[in-house]
C-alpha cells in the first residue's frame, strides 16, 4: 500500500479518526481546507456551570489576539455539553483521569488559568507551557497569581469588602489578567438548528405560541447562595399582574433545575391556568434552546441568565448578596438591584428582615419586565 502523506500540523487532524472534511468531501492531505496549528492554547476553567459560560467571553478577544491559535479547554463533565460545537474550541477535556493523563504528555504555549481554586490552580500547574496566565498551584497547597491582575482577583475572593467595592465586569477582570483588550467579548455557545427545532416543537406541544412573546421565569438562585433566590409570593403575584398588564397574547413559561421543583410545583398549582411549565429535568442543552425562544427571561444571579445572555434572550436580572457589577448584560436587559447599604454581602445566610432579595418589589420587577417586553418589539 502506497504511504500517504499525513498533515499533522492541520488543525483538523483528529489522530485516530477521518477529519471532518475528509469525511465531507473525501479529499486528502494536503488540502484546500488545512489550516497550520498556530499558539496552542489551554484553558482551564471548571468550577459552576455558569462561570464556564460566562468565561466563554474571552475567546473571541483569544481569536483576535492570535488568529492562529487553536484551543483545548479542560472543564468538569457538567460543563462539557454547553462547550460542544464551540467554534472557538478545537477539543474540551473533561477533568479527571484523560486530562491528568494528556497533561502528563502534551505542551502547549500558553496556559489559562482563571480560577484561585486548588484543582483548576493544580491541572495549571502541572500543564507543560512556556507561559502561565492566571493562577498555579504553590508547593505549600494554594493558588498564587502569576501578575498583578490576577493577585487582585484573588484578593477579592479572600476578602469581601473589596468584592463589593469592585465595580468591573468579571470579563473585564478576565482580560485585564489576559492583558488582553475586551473588544468583541460575547458569550459563545453554538445550538444547532435541530436542536431548535426540537424545542420549538416541544413547546408547541404544550400549547405555546413561539410567535408570540413569551416570558420564561427560573425561579431559582442556584444552590450556594440562597438569598440569590427571590421570594416564592413575588413570583405568584407577579404572574398574574404581568399577563393583565401585557395582554393576552404573552405567555409565561416556568422553568428551572432540581431544586425549583417544589416552589414550581406551587405556583403551577395557584397558577395554573395562567402559565406553562417546562419542567426542571432539561438537559442543558435542551435548556438552552428552550430559553432561546423566550423573548424574555426573568432570573436571579444563575446558570439560566447566563444562558439567556448567551443564546440571545433579553433578561432582567434579580440582584441581592451577590456582585451586580460583575455581571456583563451586553445591552440585552436590566439588573432589580433593592436600595440596600448590605448588598454583595457573599452570606450563605441572612437575619434582616426583609433581606435584600424580599426587598425588591413586585412592581419594579414588573416594570422591568415591561420595558423589556417592548424592547424586544
Amino acid at each position: 500500500m502506497t504511504q500517504r502523506f499525513v498533515s499533522y500540523d492541520c488543525r483538523f487532524f483528529q489522530g485516530d479518526r477521518p477529519c471532518i472534511w475528509h469525511k465531507r468531501e473525501k479529499v486528502i492531505c494536503k488540502c484546500e481546507h488545512h489550516r497550520a496549528v498556530g499558539k496552542r492554547l489551554l484553558v482551564i476553567k471548571l468550577d459552576a456551570v455558569g462561570d464556564v459560560l460566562r468565561t466563554t467571553c474571552i475567546l473571541p478577544v483569544l481569536k483576535r489576539q492570535w488568529p492562529d491559535c487553536t484551543v483545548t479547554w479542560i472543564t468538569h463533565p457538567a460543563s462539557v455539553p454547553l462547550l460542544r460545537n464551540n467554534p472557538y474550541i478545537r477539543e474540551v477535556i473533561s477533568s479527571g483521569p484523560d486530562a491528568l493523563l494528556q497533561l502528563a504528555v502534551r505542551k502547549f504555549d500558553i496556559v489559562i488559568a482563571l480560577d484561585a481554586g486548588r484543582t483548576s490552580a493544580s491541572l495549571a500547574a502541572l500543564a507543560r507551557a512556556k507561559e502561565k496566565i492566571g493562577f498555579v498551584l504553590h508547593e505549600s497547597g494554594f493558588a498564587t497569581a502569576t501578575s498583578p491582575a490576577a493577585e487582585d482577583w484573588l484578593r477579592m475572593g479572600v476578602f469581601d469588602d473589596l468584592k463589593a467595592a469592585n465595580r468591573r465586569t468579571y470579563q473585564e477582570i478576565m482580560c485585564s489578567i489576559l492583558g488582553l483588550p475586551t473588544a468583541g467579548m460575547a458569550y459563545v455557545v453554538e445550538l444547532s438548528d435541530k436542536e431548535i427545532t426540537a424545542a420549538r416543537s416541544r413547546l408547541e406541544g404544550m400549547g405555546i405560541d413561539c410567535n408570540k412573546p413569551i416570558v420564561g421565569i427560573h425561579t431559582g438562585g442556584g444552590g450556594r447562595w440562597r438569598f440569590k433566590q427571590w421570594n416564592e409570593a413575588g413570583f405568584r403575584e407577579l404572574i398574574p399582574q404581568i399577563v393583565n398588564e401585557a395582554g393576552d397574547d404573552l405567555q409565561v413559561l416556568l422553568f428551572g433545575g432540581p431544586l425549583e421543583r417544589e416552589v414550581n410545583r406551587a405556583i403551577r398549582e395557584e397558577l395554573d391556568t395562567t402559565l406553562f411549565d417546562a419542567g426542571c429535568d432539561n438537559e442543558l442543552r435542551e435548556f438552552a434552546a428552550i430559553v432561546k425562544h423566550c423573548t424574555v427571561v426573568l432570573s436571579g444571579d444563575s446558570l439560566a441568565m447566563h444562558v439567556a445572555l448567551a443564546v440571545g434572550s433579553r433578561v432582567v436580572v434579580l440582584f441581592g448578596p451577590t456582585s451586580h457589577a460583575e455581571i456583563e448584560l451586553f445591552g440585552q436587559g436590566e439588573k432589580a438591584i433593592p436600595d440596600l447599604d448590605c448588598l454583595v454581602c457573599y452570606k450563605e445566610d441572612c437575619d434582616f428582615v426583609p433581606n435584600c432579595m424580599d426587598s425588591i418589589s413586585v412592581d419594579a420587577v414588573e416594570q422591568a419586565l415591561l420595558r423589556q417586553l417592548k424592547l424586544a418589539g
